[in-house]
């Protein structure tokens, strides 16, 4: 493990998800101890996207911004919000140059699979519907997050495909959430790392999958056909359960002929970025940045 990073690992929360309530507390507080960094000109608005029930979002608009990404943020489809994701988005937004539209979806387990990628279809489908008034490209919309929300994220492009829905430009997937059987080397043995290990991956496909089974909108991996979806940067930590999956379906969007970027981190765990006074993660997230702003120049 990167020394930077295994000097914070004992400040890390536990996050048990099977207690919802104290986890999110838990994780509002570490998300208001991170820095946000001054960004001259960003503008921050919050909108309520029409569905069944509404979706409330927030965007963050750097000057001159045309592209936007549609993004998900992490927490096991248990935790976390606009607030909580607020010093990633910044981050993002400034790193790209893009608009960063952050879904509010609704949280397992009270509202199980498929309530967040149903929200954060309406988002997609709204931010396309009303590129002008929003002043971005309907051309150059992105979708992306972290964790499970980047197991979101490429259900809505797999969604977006198959139900002809708003053109995809670019896929920004950082440490996905793509399959929840678990069977990859990596998911079979990182049973102790920090932060998310096996016992909190099974306990967050529990809860975000409840009594349904498991279909390629819940668990990407479990797509039979990955052609035609739109090119992706997928990044992985060495010492995260999910690396291996995620490898695994950037060599099969490979082999279906999509673009993809991947890039391995080493000496990092899953969520490690979140500590950005280390030169790995303060990497990390400038990479994110920099990826997206060559997915939607592209």
């Amino acid at each position: 493990m990167d020394p930077e990073l295994e000097a914070f690992v004992p400040l890390f929360p536990e996050a048990d998800l099977n207690d919802p309530a104290r986890a999110r507390e838990e994780l509002a507080a570490l998300a208001a101890a991170i820095p946000t960094p001054e960004v001259a000109g960003m503008k921050t608005e919050d909108h309520t996207v029409p569905a069944d029930p509404d979706v409330a979002v927030r965007l963050y608009r750097p000057l001159g911004a045309r592209g936007a990404i549609v993004w998900l943020h992490g927490g096991g489809f248990v935790l976390g919000g606009v607030e909580s994701e607020h010093p990633w988005a910044t981050r993002i937004a400034d790193g790209s140059g893009a608009v960063v539209i952050v879904v509010d979806y609704r949280l397992a387990p009270e509202h199980p699979f498929p309530a967040a990628l149903d929200d954060a279809y309406a988002v997609l489908t709204w931010a396309a519907e009303h590129a002008d008034e929003l002043g971005i490209d309907p051309e150059r919309i992105a979708v992306g997050g972290h964790s499970a929300g980047g197991g979101l994220a490429a259900a809505l492009a797999l969604r977006a495909r198959d139900e002809r829905g708003p053109a995809i430009r670019f896929q920004l997937l950082n440490q996905p959430g793509l399959d929840d059987r678990q069977e990859s080397w990596s998911a079979r043995h990182f049973t102790e790392s920090p932060w998310m290990d096996r016992d909190k991956v099974t306990a967050s496909w529990r809860q975000y999958l409840g009594s349904t089974a498991a279909t390629p909108y819940a668990a990407p991996a479990r797509a039979a056909d990955l052609s035609g979806l739109p090119p992706a940067y997928i990044a992985t930590a060495e010492l995260c359960p999910n690396r291996d999956e995620d490898l695994a379906y950037a060599m099969r969007l490979l082999r279906a002929g999509v673009s993809v970027e991947i890039h391995q981190w080493p000496g990092t765990f899953h969520g490690s970025q979140a500590i950005v006074s280390a030169e790995v993660s303060q990497r990390q997230n400038a990479e994110l940045g920099a990826a997206l702003r060559r997915g939607l120049a592209g």
